[in-house]
């Protein structure tokens, strides 16, 4: 790996570290501090100040109102957005259906939507899980038909993230019950306010209401909110997730929550000292820290296979994802045991702060246990573990 910052690139660092410094709402930063949830607002408020500055997709090509940067300066973007904090893109717009949209809408597609997105005009999310379909996602059974210049959309997606937000959803749906069942698929846009959809919420164990469950209802769709051509959504749906998983070992973050780990570990006295000067807790701080800081070299070493040009799909993510998820979760283990007896069970009906009310313990202490349970989930979404060790089985040890 040799990836050394070049003058320009430093500097480029210092800009976008003065800009999140200077730009980013005090409530919003202090929020993301400690792990409370954003506001739909505060989201879409961001993403606006991002746009203005010209970098609200800075991945996307010129044309369509991305920033032109390299991969190294994407890569120096997201850690430094990630250390801030900075709240994340809306993922589902920016990251997921834009780019399939740049890559296989229609030109109608493009100029109707990529701007919207930019902007966080419309919130988007992402039809795919079914109740029966996760990882084997090609099974699905929502169906779209044809009917004049319409599609009708019969069927129920799960696990919704930001349902309750969103204006549009992409939706996977069959369209040729005949075909093996990868090759009958297709990409299909749906305004959310279309009569027969309907978004049912679905709490999570850490008492929030982050995901959902959508029921389609002869849901009548033009034509032309398909995505590409009939029967291939399998591809885009591909190369919709080879887009999902970029960034998701998520080292900033890890790096901002250990540092606060840190931080609360220095206030809160076990035995009468610091918990950070126990020995037992140092010797899994720093195990922490040594994994972090090889998981960071390895995205470095991805990151510099892209600066010489090769954009092929890197069975590394795979890796990324596995210890980047493991590493999230075992920080959070670390939070949990800072905050000891104040991990108490919280109030659901507090889902903006995810705190107890009255709260027990110091104000810091509400967000720590609904955080370690959510967190159980990153090594599911974007791939299971499970599944990627299978990818890495194959395309790395070539079993």
């Amino acid at each position: 790996m040799d990836l050394r910052f070049t003058p320009e690139e430093n500097a480029f660092r210092e800009e976008v570290r003065a800009f999140f410094k200077a730009s980013v709402p005090d409530v919003t930063r202090r929020k993301l501090v400690e792990g409370r949830r954003l506001t739909k607002e505060e989201i879409v408020g961001w993403a606006r100040i991002l746009n203005k500055k010209g970098w609200g997709v800075p991945h996307w090509p010129k044309e369509h109102g991305g920033a032109g940067w390299t991969p190294t300066q994407q890569y120096i973007f997201l850690e430094e957005r990630e250390k801030a904090p900075a709240p994340e893109p809306i993922a589902f717009g920016s990251q997921m259906v834009g780019p399939v949209i740049i890559a296989f809408g229609s030109e109608q597609q493009k100029k109707h939507f990529l701007p919207r997105i930019a902007n966080a005009d419309d919130f988007w999310c992402q039809g795919f899980s079914e109740p029966g379909s996760g990882s084997d996602l090609a099974s699905l059974k929502t169906t779209a038909k044809r009917a004049g210049n319409e599609w009708v959309i019969n069927g129920q997606k799960t696990w919704t993230t930001y349902a309750q937000y969103a204006d549009w959803i992409f939706v996977l749906a069959r369209t040729d019950a005949a075909a093996k069942k990868q090759e009958g698929i297709s990409f299909i846009l749906v305004d959310m306010k279309t009569p027969g959809v309907t978004v049912r919420p679905i709490q999570t164990i850490d008492g929030g209401f982050e995901v959902n469950e959508v029921f389609f209802d002869d849901v009548k769709v033009p034509l032309e909110n398909l995505v590409g051509q009939e029967n291939k959504g399998w591809d885009y749906a591909k190369f919709l997730l080879s887009n999902e998983r970029t960034g998701i070992a998520r080292v900033g973050i890890s790096k901002e929550r250990l540092r606060r780990v840190k931080e609360l570990a220095g206030i809160e006295l076990e035995g009468g000292q610091p918990l950070i000067e126990d020995e037992r807790f140092r010797i899994k701080l720093a195990q922490v820290e040594v994994e972090l800081k090889a998981l960071e070299m390895l995205q470095l070493r991805v990151v510099a296979a892209r600066r010489t040009g090769d954009n092929k799909p890197d069975p590394a993510s795979s890796i990324l994802k596995i210890k980047g998820s493991e590493l999230q979760q075992s920080i959070t283990e670390l939070a949990l045991e800072v905050v000891g007896p104040y991990a108490m069970p919280l109030d659901p009906g507090q889902d903006d702060l995810l705190r107890n009310e009255p709260p027990v313990g110091p104000d810091w202490a509400g967000p720590i246990a609904p955080t370690y349970f959510n967190y159980r989930k990153v090594s599911i979404y974007g791939g299971t573990n499970e599944i990627q060790k299978n990818i890495i089985a194959k395309a790395v040890l070539g079993l």
